[in-house]
């Protein structure tokens, strides 16, 4: 009876997957907030690209898999 008692009593397990749960939400926030700024900083690289290579007289262009190249006519 005394075994019965304590593994009622024991919540080690319990609040081992509360942990786990918590950061399971916090990967989960941080792939989606980095796959987020990751997209924001791409296009702000694009863009610091195509001004320098319009200043220096070219034109910027980006293939489908995202390598860009300046050209001159």
């Amino acid at each position: 009876m005394d075994f019965r008692k304590r593994l009622k009593a024991n919540e080690a397990g319990a609040t081992a997957i509360e942990y786990a749960l918590i950061a399971a939400l916090i990967a989960v926030a941080g792939v989606v907030a980095f796959t987020a700024t990751g997209t924001t900083i791409n296009e702000s690289f694009i863009n610091i690209t195509d001004g320098f290579c319009a200043a220096v007289g070219g034109t910027f262009s980006t293939d489908e898999g995202g390598t860009g190249s300046c050209t001159f006519s």
